[in-house]
């Protein structure tokens, strides 16, 4: 699995173009002919329906795609797939493992008009750790040859506002050469992708090559927070996808609109170029209070006063005043 070497890449905190300008420092000094990158995101900001949109149309465009579910969820193929759900590599190894079978590709890995897509899967609510889940299926993908299999593009879907070391283990393990955020105009989902800055960062820091590619503005409103937060970390910005009716209909009812010739095609084969060329870089995360400055003060209450509290304030009056049971002693 091998990527051309020193791609050019957007401007930092730019809106994307046909043709992509430098980016700086390049945190990956030699990078392997297959890509694998992993989108990282709040839960229900878009992840996997930009990822199901982008790995079709970069099928369509000739390139061979593995998209991999990295969420317990088990929804990144389901737009893929029309609404259809696939087994998932946990599920079906535990299913395989009671009858004395192996797993086979055949069993957990399914094609659709060129993309090749499965899914990781996790434990039920309460019955097992969602990241440890996520370890063992990369332990199980390594088994059936995940490092001998031959594509332009690997494309992992891994949950960002979960922080255990399963979730972030593509940036901890250099499993992959670069990261993509998705974003869009609100604190929580600009928490999260900060928060994967800081975790590419604090691996550099580590002997790490992981860097960021970018950040793909979902669901813009046009009030500018993405916008700013890519610039002020000093990432490119890929694609932005707007928050309008159409896209928000046929996303719901599991359709593909990331198809070359149809209205929403160069909005995805620009991506699809975007991803492909930008570099992965350093990004500069912010501190909370530079977070919380790209939203004006009375959204997100800068003009509250900490009042810092009492131990009288915890409880009642007459249950704060109880008798001393220091013993005093007379003078001699």
């Amino acid at each position: 699995m091998s990527v051309p070497v020193n791609s050019p890449a957007l401007a930092p905190g730019r809106q994307s173009t046909k043709e992509p300008v430098a980016a700086p420092s390049i945190a990956t000094p030699s990078i392997k002919e297959t890509q694998i990158i992993a989108i990282y995101g709040k839960g229900g900001i878009g992840k996997s329906f930009t990822l199901a949109n982008l790995s079709y149309m970069m099928a369509q465009q000739g390139k061979k795609v593995l998209l991999i579910g990295c969420d317990p969820k088990s929804d990144t193929t389901t737009l893929l797939f029309g609404g259809r759900a696939c087994p998932t590599i946990l599920g079906t190894s535990g299913e395989k493992k009671r009858a004395g079978d192996k797993v086979s590709i055949g069993d957990v890995c399914f094609k659709r008009d060129g993309v090749f897509a499965m899914e990781l899967g996790g434990p039920d609510v309460g019955r097992g750790c969602g990241g440890r889940g996520i370890i063992h299926g990369f332990e199980l993908l390594e088994g059936m040859g995940f490092h001998e299999w031959d594509f332009d593009y690997v494309l992992l879907d891994f949950l960002g506002d979960v922080v255990c070391g399963g979730f972030g283990l593509p940036i901890a393990r250099d499993l992959c050469q670069k990261v993509i955020v998705v974003g869009s105009n609100d604190l929580q989902s600009l928490y999260v992708a900060n928060n994967v800055c800081s975790a590419v960062e604090y691996f550099r820091g580590l002997g790490g090559n992981v860097g960021v590619a970018g950040m793909v503005i979902n669901k813009d409103d046009g009030t500018g927070e993405a916008q700013a937060f890519a610039k002020a970390v000093e990432i490119p910005i890929l694609a932005t996808i707007p928050a309008h009716d159409e896209i928000r209909r046929k996303s719901a009812n599991y359709e593909i609109i990331g198809r070359p010739g149809d209205r929403w095609g160069p909005l995805f084969e620009e991506l699809a170029t975007n991803v492909a060329l930008a570099p992965p870089i350093h990004p500069k995360p912010l501190d909370q209070d530079g977070l919380l400055g790209l939203f004006t003060g009375d959204v997100v209450g800068r003009h509250v006063v900490l009042e810092p509290a009492r131990p009288e304030d915890m409880c009642s009056a007459e249950t704060f005043k109880k008798p001393s049971l220091e013993v005093i002693y007379d003078d001699v």
